[in-house]
C-alpha cells in the first residue's frame, strides 16, 4: 500500500508522526509532502519524516488563501501524478486540516481522509468534508455541528484528545531545561502569546501583558512569541526567557508548573501531560475545549490576578496515553469501503 501524507502547519507534524510510523510498521510505503510555513519543515526533519517541500504560506487574507490553495493543490497534483507514474499510484492521501492534499487527491481520484479537532473553521472544513471520504474527529464534537460542511455519513470518531495519541510514547527530556538555563527546583511557567502583534501596547494594557507581569514576579517564565514584533517587546520588557530557536516544547511543558496559552495545541498538550493550564483563547470555543473546561482539565482566564505560580509534584499519574493505531484504522476507512464495494 502506498500512502501520501501532507503537512501544512507545525502541529500537523506532531499529529501525523506516529500515524506515519504505524503505517510503515504495517508495511505501507509512506511519502510525505510539506508546506514551507512556520516550523513545519524543520520539525518534519527533526522527526525523520523526510518531507518533499512544496509551496509556501500565502498570507491570512481570504483572497490570498484562495490563491494559495489553487496554486499548491495544483503543484501537489503534479507531484503526485509524477510519483504515480514512476512508483505506482497512491492508495490513500491523508492530512490534518490540509485543504491542499484533499483537493489534489480529489483531482487525481485518490482515496482521501481528513482530520481536525476544531469545528468552527468553516471555509477549511467545507472544502475538506465535502471532498474527503472519511472525516476523523474527536467524539467530543457533536455530529450535527459538522453536517453543514458535508460530513454526514463520513464521520470516524475517536475518544479523547489527539494529543493523547501522538504523545503516547513521549518521554520528557531534561535537556531543554539546560538549554534554557532553567532551575528545575524553582517554579516554571510557559506562556504562548496570542496571534495579535502587540503584547504591551494593544488597548493600552492587555490581559496578556498583565499575565506576563504577574508571572514574572512569581518565578521563571518562558515565553514563546509568534512574531518578531512580540520578541522585540519581550526583549525590551526584560525578565523573560525567550528561546532563539525551535525547542522541545513538549518536554518544557511536562517539566513546567503552569501553562498559559492563547492557542489550542499547547493547551491540550498540557492537559495530556498533566500540567495545569489556563486558556486565553478569544475565539469561539470548540467542543473539545468546552468538554475540557467542563471536566476541570482546562481553565479559562479572565483576570491575571487568578494566576498563582508555585512548584507542583511531577507525576505521570494524570497522563492519558492512547494507541495511535486507532487513528490509523479510522483514517483507512475509505480503503475498507472500497474493498467492501469490490466484494
Amino acid at each position: 500500500m502506498r500512502v501520501w501524507v501532507d503537512l501544512t502547519n507545525s502541529p500537523h507534524v506532531l499529529v501525523m508522526r506516529p500515524i506515519v510510523e504505524v503505517l510503515r510498521a504495517r508495511g505501507a510505503e509512506v511519502e510525505v509532502t510539506a508546506r514551507d510555513f512556520a516550523q513545519t519543515v524543520g520539525l518534519a526533519e527533526r522527526f525523520g519524516l523526510h518531507a518533499e517541500v512544496i509551496g509556501r504560506h500565502r498570507g491570512g487574507r481570504v483572497a490570498a488563501k484562495a490563491v494559495g490553495l489553487a496554486s499548491r493543490a495544483t503543484a501537489l497534483a503534479r507531484w503526485a501524478g509524477r510519483r504515480g507514474r514512476s512508483r505506482g499510484r497512491f492508495d490513500l492521501a491523508l492530512g490534518h486540516g490540509s485543504n491542499d492534499v484533499t483537493v489534489a487527491a480529489a483531482l487525481l481520484r485518490i482515496p482521501r481522509s481528513t482530520m481536525f479537532d476544531y469545528e468552527w473553521a468553516a471555509v477549511q472544513h467545507t472544502v475538506n468534508c465535502r471532498l474527503a471520504q472519511a472525516v476523523v474527529v474527536p467524539e467530543a464534537i457533536p455530529p450535527d455541528r459538522l453536517d453543514r460542511y458535508g460530513a454526514r455519513g463520513k464521520l470516524q470518531r475517536y475518544p479523547g484528545l489527539k494529543e493523547e495519541y501522538y504523545l503516547a510514547d513521549f518521554a520528557p527530556d531534561t535537556a531543554v531545561l539546560d538549554e534554557l538555563a532553567l532551575d528545575a527546583t524553582q517554579p516554571i511557567a510557559v506562556v504562548r502569546t496570542p496571534p495579535e502583534v502587540s503584547l504591551y501596547h494593544r488597548f493600552e494594557h492587555s490581559l496578556f501583558a498583565d499575565v506576563l507581569d504577574r508571572l514574572r514576579d512569581q518565578g521563571q517564565v518562558v515565553v514563546l512569541p509568534r512574531t518578531p514584533e512580540q520578541r522585540a517587546e519581550l526583549d525590551r520588557a526584560g525578565g523573560f526567557t525567550v528561546p532563539e530557536r525551535a525547542i522541545d516544547a513538549q518536554s518544557l511543558i511536562a517539566f513546567s508548573d503552569l501553562v498559559v496559552s492563547a492557542g489550542g495545541t499547547m493547551n491540550r498538550e498540557a492537559v495530556a501531560l498533566g500540567t495545569p493550564v489556563w486558556t486565553t483563547f478569544e475565539g469561539r470555543l470548540g467542543a473539545v475545549d468546552e468538554q475540557l473546561i467542563a471536566d476541570g482539565r482546562l481553565r479559562q482566564l479572565a483576570r491575571a490576578a487568578d494566576l498563582r505560580l508555585e512548584k507542583r509534584p511531577h507525576t505521570d499519574a494524570q497522563r492519558v496515553r492512547r494507541d495511535p493505531a486507532l487513528l490509523v484504522d479510522l483514517l483507512c476507512a475509505p480503503l475498507r469501503r472500497a474493498a467492501t464495494a469490490r466484494r
